[in-house]
């Protein structure tokens, strides 16, 4: 893991202390709320329905166990006892009082952390696949990558007041767990026929209103020249990018409205402009950083573990979660595993501060003492000798973090939604509760296999719906709560938009419509396809009419009662 240096130390002291002051300006009413707001979205503090609302960074998804432990305590002293991750890798306190967050932000420093860049028109958290230095699959570790970048965005003095937000993801495998397809900016870590490390780049991906999937740009760019082509699109996307409008200021616009072929053209000049060597870092700090990614002292074992393939015989529920959640490591005789905060009826996402202090010890003690956050609001432990599985196992029961369902039906993304946020139209976490209690039984789940469901509570996408091979959009319609229900979409490297069934459906309804899918699944799929891998072969059709007949049906009973 990356630790700071004294110049992020001192950058992130002096931040504390600049925001206390104006936090102290704020509630003696020196600064009204409109002087305030941009101060407060430049350290993650957003004014919810209910509340503030403060984002933590955790940069690229990677937190220590002493770490998570300041956040139960920060849950604990200042919140409601929870904290809340989200799709971009970060935690969310969702109850903070304003007169508390310059102390909030004073203990995250303490721990090497903050909250600079989680919010406003800048470069955001930039985010990595969860697996990252462990994957089997892995051309090269993206972390490194992560980290440079944001060290080269944070406060950088030309991008702190973009057209709109930038999000930037990486992947250094072939199997994109990063979602990059769907990003500002997507980084795949790639090798050319001779052999020398680059990346892939795309551009003008993102959600939302008017949802994109990123053009590749660049087919190869040498390792070392990132940082200069990176600027080059930061400064086209910041001179070119709406600032009239916002709804059309996001650089997936620029590049739909100016045409792949031109915008690629403009970068490549501006790149041309560049002077590299003074742009990109030097190897030395290059070197520097990656050093803090070294692969840990691994033991030397064996790669299969007798204690653990006995107690898989003796537990099912044991065996049933290393299948579900197991990741296959690239170290013999280690494991990595995803713990979910899918609890079924659970809110996903949520962590309570006693299961936060709970993890921390078992990082510690099961896995080098580090965890990683995922985009689709669970957690990983990257380093566990399968030895210790059935230990691990165990503890993680105790605090209902055993959940066998990574991937699954039941593993839900979901925003806040309606119960927090103030731009929401419609709930997501009942929505999510409730689907989730349908298909709660895990013989049921196991059978249905693969799907991941993802709910957002306004058109802004939080919850990523639109690459849900399953997703649900809520919206107001009448004074009413409307939900909108599309299946084919994909965040992985085959990405790919979902396409809408039919007309929005009451809440009451959603879980009913789901299953009727899922059964129209199971009737459709051919051996063992993946829902998805379904729907690419039928097309939307058959999920269509089976979306028209569930809607039918629900008008009959209505009419008859």
């Amino acid at each position: 893991m990356y630790r700071y240096d004294e110049f992020d130390e001192r950058f992130v002291r002096e931040r504390v202390a600049q925001f206390g002051e104006q936090v102290k300006r704020r509630l003696d009413g020196s600064l009204t709320e409109d002087e305030f707001k941009p101060l407060r979205l430049k350290n993650g503090l957003y004014l919810q329905l209910h509340a503030y609302m403060l984002r933590v960074a955790i940069p690229y998804g990677t937190l220590s166990g002493r770490q998570l432990r300041q956040l139960a305590k920060i849950a604990r002293d200042y919140d409601k006892g929870y904290g809340h991750f989200t799709t971009r890798q970060n935690i969310q306190f969702n109850w903070p009082k304003l007169k508390d967050v310059p102390a909030i932000l004073d203990l995250l420093a303490d721990v090497e952390m903050h909250a600079i860049q989680t919010s406003g028109n800048c470069i955001r958290n930039t985010t990595a696949d969860q697996f990252s230095g462990v994957a089997a699959d892995e051309v090269e570790d993206p972390r490194p990558t992560a980290e440079l970048l944001r060290q080269w965005s944070s406060q950088h003095p030309e991008f702190v007041w973009l057209p709109r937000k930038f999000k930037i993801a990486v992947t250094g495998a072939e199997h994109d767990r990063a979602a990059i397809r769907v990003h500002d900016i997507g980084l795949r870590m790639r090798r050319n026929e001779a052999g020398e490390p680059g990346y892939e780049i795309s551009v003008g991906g993102g959600l939302g209103r008017t949802p994109m999937i990123g053009k590749v740009i660049r087919e190869f760019l040498p390792k070392d020249e990132l940082l200069a082509y990176v600027e080059a699109i930061m400064r086209v996307y910041n001179a070119e990018g709406r600032r009239d409008n916002k709804f059309k200021a996001r650089v997936k616009i620029l590049v739909h409205e100016t045409g792949t072929e031109e915008f690629t053209a403009r970068v490549e000049e501006e790149y041309a402009k560049l002077d590299g060597p003074t742009v990109n870092a030097p190897l030395e700090e290059v070197e520097r950083i990656a050093a803090y990614f070294a692969p840990p002292a691994y033991e030397d074992l064996p790669a299969e573990s007798v204690t653990l393939g006995e107690a898989r015989k003796a537990d099912a529920g044991l065996d049933r979660f290393v299948e579900q959640n197991g990741f296959a490591h690239k170290q013999p005789g280690y494991i990595a595993l995803t713990i979910s905060l899918k609890p079924i009826g659970g809110v996903p996402g949520d962590m309570s501060a006693d299961q936060m202090e709970a993890f921390a010890d078992i990082a510690e003690r099961y896995s080098l003492g580090e965890l990683r956050v995922t985009h689709s609001q669970n957690l990983v432990l990257p380093y566990v000798k399968k030895d210790d599985l059935p230990a691990l196992y165990a503890e993680l029961k105790t605090h209902d973090l055993a959940t066998a369902n990574a991937g699954l039906v039941t593993d839900i993304i979901a925003c806040p939604g309606l119960d927090y946020c103030a731009l929401a139209t419609a709930k997501s976490i009942p929505i999510a509760q409730e689907i989730a209690k349908t298909f709660a039984d895990d013989a049921r789940q196991k059978a249905i296999g693969e799907l991941p469901i993802k709910i957002s509570g306004c058109i802004n996408a939080c919850g990523h719906h639109h690459v849900g091979a399953i997703g649900i959009l809520g919206l107001e319609k009448g004074g009413r709560e409307n939900y909108q229900i599309t299946v084919g979409g994909d965040a992985t490297e085959h990405a790919s938009l979902g396409e809408r069934l039919g007309p929005g459906i009451d809440a009451e309804d959603v879980p009913g419509a789901i299953e009727a899918l899922v059964e129209t699944y199971l009737s459709e799929r051919e051996g063992s396809e993946s829902f998805i891998e379904t729907v690419r072969r039928t097309g939307a059709d058959p999920f269509k009419a089976s979306f028209a007949g569930f809607i039918e049906t629900r008008a009959a009973q209505e009419a008859a009662e």
